[in-house]
């Protein structure tokens, strides 16, 4: 049945499709970039320049479907299936299935140089740990799949409406969010602080004190191969692609091994460089500190002689209030001083301000306003101050396990985005 559309050059037809198909079919043209209606208009035509019916395709369970075809195709569609002895359903389903198999998804990109983001503040607390997990997360997620993210004109306007009105009255419409497949990206987050919050947070156990560790590779004295310490983060969501490097509490003294290290400020680069083959990218939670560690893995994020401006850097994490401010003053010096000392190029990939609450008032939204003001480095992420993110903490699952649709999930996914 077909009836007329809104559209003058399109007519919408109602038929049935199974939901595994019709998923299928939204993820791959996802994939492809292009509308559901064209790659049922593409399928179609295919379907009718063949000499025959393709194989038949299981419709049990079918249900209502319905898109928009140009005028007169479905009418050519309904008299080559007549021809054929196919029903319109599975007529249909056999055109949409031709076109998944002329079609396939596209590959993974792959960097050719494994990024390094350093997700970094001299601040504690700021959330960087939240940020760290959540950016690696949302990276990783499934690219045969369709997640909720924001998009990027959703940011502008949330920075916009931010100042007007507190973010638990601006929840996005859904024009402002889109379903998009997952990057697929293989990630590394790696714990660099003494404190263990990220390792912790993803539901494993920090380092024994007494075994192998990041800081004994750092300081030359490693026993063992890194890649023994390393952990796979809940498989079933994210396929394998997300793994963590924990931290071990002997990282309180790196700072004093450093400083009888040569070449101390490349030592997170020899110890990461041999696991750089097996992944995409590569995430450091830093602690909050300006001492040797730090640049150690400013260094590390560093851009190399092959890479393209703004693929590896600083990803500074703050938020909306003055002391953030002064931390943010004293890490980019720190930076700009090894700019000049070393004469290596370190780029930023963007502020992204966490825990906002616009409802806390005018040094919230003022500071809000003071961060996007900066525009080089530019704001990438604004994440809500929301009980998600606190919640997946204490049951120590990942954020996009815990509550994928949640409004701090879909900012996560908008961030992996900006800075891909």
């Amino acid at each position: 049945m077909n009836s007329p559309a809104a559209s003058s050059d399109r007519e919408k037809v109602v038929s049935k499709l199974p939901g595994w198909l019709r998923q299928n079919l939204k993820v791959r043209a996802a994939q492809r970039g292009i509308e559901i209606q064209a790659a049922v208009e593409q399928g179609i035509r295919e379907w009718c320049n063949l000499a025959s019916a393709t194989a038949t395709v299981d419709t049990s369970g079918a249900d209502s479907f319905s898109t928009f075809l140009p005028p007169g195709q479905w009418e050519g569609f309904r008299r080559t299936a007549g021809d054929r002895q196919v029903s319109l359903i599975q007529g249909l389903a056999q055109s949409i299935q031709l076109w998944l198999d002329t079609n396939p998804a596209p590959h993974v990109e792959r960097p050719e140089v494994t990024r390094r983001i350093v997700v970094c503040n001299q601040k504690g607390g700021v959330g960087k740990t939240a940020i760290t997990a959540g950016l690696g997360e949302a990276l990783a997620e499934n690219p045969d799949a369709l997640h909720p993210v924001r998009v990027a004109k959703a940011l502008a306007k949330a920075l916009r409406a931010s100042e007007a009105q507190g973010e638990a009255e601006q929840e996005d419409s859904p024009l402002d969010v889109e379903n998009l497949p997952g990057p697929g990206q293989r990630v590394l987050l790696v714990d660099f602080d003494p404190q263990c919050h990220l390792t912790n947070q993803l539901g494993s156990t920090p380092l024994p004190m007494n075994g192998d560790s990041l800081t004994n590779h750092m300081a030359g004295d490693p026993k063992g191969d890194l890649r023994s310490l390393i952990l796979t983060v809940d498989d079933d969501t994210f396929g394998g692609r997300l793994h963590l490097l924990p931290a071990c509490h002997d990282a309180f003294l790196l700072d004093v091994r450093l400083s009888a290290v040569r070449a101390r400020e490349a030592a997170l680069e020899r110890a990461l460089a041999p696991l750089e083959p097996d992944y995409d990218v590569i995430i450091v939670d830093c602690p909050p500190s300006l001492g040797l560690s730090m640049d150690a893995a400013a260094y590390y994020g560093r851009r190399r002689d092959s890479e393209r401006p703004g693929q590896s850097g600083a990803l500074i994490v703050v938020q909306a209030e003055d002391s953030s401010a002064d931390a943010y003053d004293l890490l980019t010096t720190q930076i700009e001083d090894l700019r000049n000392d070393l004469q290596v190029d370190i780029d930023y990939l963007g502020i992204v301000v966490n825990l906002y609450d616009s409802r806390r008032g005018y040094i919230a939204t003022s500071s809000l306003q003071g961060w996007v003001d900066i525009k080089d480095p530019r704001v990438v992420g604004l994440i809500g101050d929301l009980k998600e993110q606190k919640e997946a903490v204490r049951v120590k699952q990942p954020l996009l396990s815990y509550a994928p649709k949640s409004q701090q999930a879909i900012g996560m996914r908008a961030l992996a985005r900006e800075v891909l």
